[in-house]
């Protein structure tokens, strides 16, 4: 179960980048994710994290599966919320991928992390899970993943992910991308998959992707 926050958290949006001058440059184990299994925004990062093998060059702290505090935030979080935003009252809320240099937060938002992780920190022989060229394609997927979450566009959004499905392989062409990881973390692990009856090609790829080790050991909310 999913707390919903009191009141809102402040937006993180810093990004890690290749030139040192941009303050966040990729550096190992300089950085750390802060993952709850609960939430969704988690799950598509902690599917990146394991799909790259970014174990040793990024930690992950797994929190409960249920926040600690009545706000609906992390208590183990609340010192890099309070590092970062001066006299912040709110939740400290997760993901968080943390700066260990500075001990402050460098950004709370999922599909930022996502691919800053995949573009600063991919090794050689790791899947390209944002390629040159399908940058709309990707957009437009998790457009939909965004739309999934309202019950009544869920039908709608079924039916144009099978549509995709029926053409290639994957949502972006015919090999994984984070727009695999991003439908597959908003249906997966929710009621959704009962309601694919009627897309054949949906239910399918949901579960071959479960059958990877890099997604389904998630199901569980097992450790990152």
């Amino acid at each position: 179960m999913t707390v919903t926050p009191l009141v809102p958290a402040p937006a993180f949006r810093g990004r890690i980048g290749r030139d040192p001058s941009s303050g966040h440059y990729a550096v190992p184990r300089r950085y750390r994710l802060h993952l709850a299994p609960g939430h969704d925004g988690c799950l598509g990062i902690a599917v990146v994290h394991r799909l790259l093998g970014l174990d040793e060059v990024c930690p992950v702290t797994l929190l409960p599966r249920r926040p600690d505090c009545p706000d609906g935030g992390y208590t183990a979080l609340r010192p890099l919320y309070e590092a970062s935003a001066h006299h912040y009252r709110g939740p400290a809320l997760a993901p968080v991928l943390s700066d260990g240099w500075s001990g402050r937060i460098v950004s709370t938002h999922a599909r930022d992390i996502m691919r800053d992780l995949a573009r600063s920190f991919t090794p050689a022989a790791g899947p390209v899970l944002y390629p040159r060229g399908a940058e709309a394609e990707i957009a437009a997927v998790e457009e939909l993943c965004t739309r999934a979450a309202d019950p009544a566009a869920l039908p709608g959004v079924l039916d144009l992910l099978e549509r995709r499905l029926s053409a290639h392989s994957h949502l972006a062409g015919d090999r994984l991308t984070a727009a695999d990881v991003e439908v597959w973390a908003a249906l997966a692990r929710r009621d959704t998959p009962r309601r694919t009856d009627e897309h054949p090609a949906l239910r399918s790829h949901l579960r071959r992707l479960s059958a990877h080790p890099a997604f389904g050991r998630h199901l569980a909310g097992r450790p990152a």
